[in-house]
């Protein structure tokens, strides 16, 4: 098995490369290693990065239980705080529509009131 050369730098391999250089990799003494990072262009501690990568990626995938009790503690934030929200958003509605409407029925009684005035109505 070989490792496909890039026109990309090896940072922006895809996972299946890096993975792959992990394995042809992963026998060799530091001096083959070194002479097979010169060959391809690479450094030994980005491969030891990669199969860092790959150990953690096939670890165990279990959280502790503080990191499952503070991501329940943040779920009912989150919870909360959306709620408040709803509720701050719904009460901003109303009073924006309340304002409307206030606006409208003084508008309403200003009109009604210079129809019905006798001092507007004796200048015309």
């Amino acid at each position: 098995m070989s490792v496909v050369a890039h026109d990309r730098p090896p940072e922006r391999w895809g996972a299946e490369d890096k993975f792959a250089v992990v394995l042809e990799t992963a026998a060799l003494s530091e001096a083959e290693l070194s002479a097979y990072c010169r060959r391809k262009g690479l450094y030994a501690e980005q491969i030891e990065a990669w199969k860092q990568a790959c150990r953690r990626a096939n670890g165990p995938q279990t959280a502790s239980r503080e990191e499952q009790a503070q991501r329940q503690a943040q779920a009912r934030r989150i919870q909360q705080l959306e709620a408040e929200l709803r509720r701050k958003d719904q009460a901003l509605a109303e009073t924006a529509a309340l304002l409307v409407l206030t606006k409208k029925v003084q508008a309403l009684w200003e009109a009604a009131g210079d129809a019905t005035s006798p001092s507007r109505s004796a200048k015309r």
